[in-house]
């Protein structure tokens, strides 16, 4: 078959020239196609601090907390945040000289402590029905605000409770309204203490212990204290399991004392703390993130938290995250 002659007018070939001109990049009206150069988008500079947690570095197995300091600082973190526990360099059997020590160490290294944190509200919850668990939960947490003040860290994340613990088979769970009521004694005993030694206990948004499961519940729990010294460690990678971080922090607002960078994706259905990931492999909105961190006026540390060292080459991860960072807050 022939193809239909067409019987275009020159007023139609001119407006077809000019909507593709228009319509196509390197398509220049008058004149032969010419690649133009892909358009560039200055990145946004954000003021707020680098900072990792001791969980991504293979510390005490393979390095020591000396060397650890000293890693984050060559990467080019601001800070480093610290891990309290049974047995370690943050534990119950140190002494504030202990921990003036680190002080000094870090200080010598030229890095920051970002905060405390600690595995250790999950074996000894402030809401457990086990009276012997709870008390035990209030000795450590009053311990580790003593070690974050020695220290010279204004910062300990503290979990309030948990009405389940899914990894605890042991644990019997404890009824949303008395957990409720657990955790508002709890912190309220702690906050005197705190407010003392000049340490904010910053509760931490998690959704597997099924407790303060919304941002309204949040600022609520948070307020009722009327205290300065009880403020919001606030975690991006929790949130992003069912909801969006970018939208709890315009509702916290200048609540958030310090944060918690953890990478989730949303594609996988993994729901352990494997399903966290390196920083940018995953889902999270990071620009809308930051975005909303700079409205609100948040100018502290961004902790990268991830629960395990790499096996081969754990510099690596360090290094990988420190450039993610300086990518995100426009400093590459």
């Amino acid at each position: 078959m022939q193809p239909r002659e067409s019987h275009l007018s020159r007023r139609q070939l001119l407006s077809y020239a000019a909507f593709t001109s228009a319509a196509l990049p390197g398509v220049v009206h008058g004149a032969a196609a010419t690649p133009q150069a892909p358009q560039t988008h200055q990145r946004k500079s954000y003021n707020m601090r680098k900072s990792i947690n001791l969980w991504a570095f293979p510390y005490p197995d393979r390095m020591d907390l000396r060397q650890c300091l000293q890693l984050a600082k060559d990467a080019g973190f601001d800070g480093i945040e610290l891990n309290y526990d049974l047995e370690n360099d943050l534990s119950p059997d140190k002494s504030t000289a202990d921990y003036i020590a680190i002080r000094k160490m870090a200080d010598d290294i030229g890095i920051q402590i970002s905060g405390v944190c600690s595995f250790l509200f999950w074996p000894y919850p402030l809401t457990s029905n086990d009276p012997a668990e709870r008390a035990r939960g209030m000795e450590l947490a009053g311990l580790m605000t003593q070690a974050a003040h020695d220290l010279g860290t204004e910062n300990l994340l503290v979990v309030p409770g948990a009405v389940h613990m899914p990894w605890r088979a042991d644990h019997d769970p404890t009824p949303n309204d008395v957990c409720h009521r657990r955790a508002r004694e709890a912190i309220g005993k702690l906050v005197p203490q705190a407010e003392k030694l000049g340490v904010y206990l910053n509760i931490e948004n998690i959704f597997f212990n099924g407790f303060l499961l919304s941002p309204f519940e949040m600022v609520d729990f948070v307020d009722s204290f009327d205290s300065p010294h009880v403020r919001v460690h606030f975690d991006t990678g929790n949130i992003m399991e069912y909801q969006f971080p970018e939208h709890w922090i315009p509702i916290l607002g200048d609540r958030i004392r310090n944060v918690h960078l953890k990478e989730y994706t949303k594609k996988g259905t993994d729901h352990s703390l494997e399903a966290f990931r390196p920083l940018l492999d995953g889902t999270t909105n990071w620009p809308a993130v930051l975005e909303a961190f700079e409205h609100i006026g948040y100018d502290g540390y961004l902790t990268f938290e991830y629960f395990h060292a790499y096996l081969h080459f754990p510099e690596a991860l360090i290094y990988q995250t420190s450039d993610s960072l300086d990518r995100m807050l426009g400093r590459k």
